[in-house]
């Protein structure tokens, strides 16, 4: 935590984070750009940055791409904002959003943590439908073979659907699936509007990819990475939703147990 609030106390690094939350996923010559500071001072901010977790690498071909991390921000949230106080930060963080931001142009969320487990214990807690269901809420179905269907468990609702399929399979290293079909019985179970179904349902089918990297002999770092439309309902939503979902995960395999709910004290 110490290399969170030490990376965030330069102005010029604040300016980096800044650029990725307007633009998500830019190389270091599209950080470099206007920005006045030579490529060599961008690289080492940008590594002080990486340390300190606020910012996570892809590779996309024979470009890095930087993406704002979300992960050491939360835990600071988890750590001194009760949940009754959380409702109303994030009440006039929207506002200010909307008031003073351009919407984010990025079509890809990503997420990184460190967990101190094993890939085989990590892996187990992504595909296993005992595990998935006790930190998410949700269970899968499926043979995890690559092009298999794919089918959801969500709120007592069945979701399946030819386009819910298994992309990639690579024990303890990668997993990627593509989203489930907004169905409207999955709405009315969780809760959501016809309106804004309708808005998701319309959208291009998205996809999620788990990245496992082993880390020394106790840690293994999960990069999450959501694919979808950049101005779409269901980039908002996961923004907000992969957080807490990730941050229970982390909890079950750390501490034995996910966090609670938001209906439990």
């Amino acid at each position: 935590m110490d290399m969170v609030f030490k990376a965030l106390a330069d102005p010029s690094r604040r300016r980096l984070l800044d650029r990725l939350r307007d633009r998500n996923g830019q190389t270091l010559r599209e950080l470099c750009a206007d920005l006045g500071m030579a490529r060599q001072s961008v690289s080492k901010h940008l590594a002080v940055l990486e340390a300190a977790e606020l910012v996570t690498t892809v590779r996309q071909g024979r470009e890095k791409l930087h993406y704002l991390n979300a992960a050491p921000i939360n835990a600071l949230a988890e750590r001194w904002i009760s949940r009754f106080d959380r409702e109303r930060v994030n009440a006039l963080a929207d506002l200010k959003r909307a008031l003073e931001q351009s919407p984010m142009d990025s079509k890809t969320f990503v997420y990184t943590t460190y967990i101190r487990t094993t890939p085989e214990r990590l892996w187990q807690a992504l595909t296993d439908p005992a595990f998935t269901e006790r930190y998410w809420g949700v269970r899968f179905t499926t043979d995890w073979a690559e092009g298999s269907p794919l089918v959801w468990t969500q709120g007592g609702i069945e979701i399946s659907d030819p386009e819910q399929v298994v992309l990639a399979y690579e024990p303890h290293r990668r997993l990627a699936y593509t989203w489930h079909t907004f169905t409207p019985q999955w709405a009315e179970a969780v809760g959501i509007s016809e309106e804004v179904r309708g808005r998701l349902a319309a959208e291009r089918r998205s996809r999620v990819t788990f990245d496992l990297e082993p880390q020394g002999g106790d840690q293994v770092k999960l990069t999450v990475t959501h694919e979808f439309d950049a101005d779409g309902t269901l980039h908002s939503m996961c923004s907000q939703g992969w957080p807490p979902v990730l941050s229970s995960l982390k909890s079950l395999l750390e501490t034995g147990e996910p966090l609670p709910g938001p209906d439990e004290g």
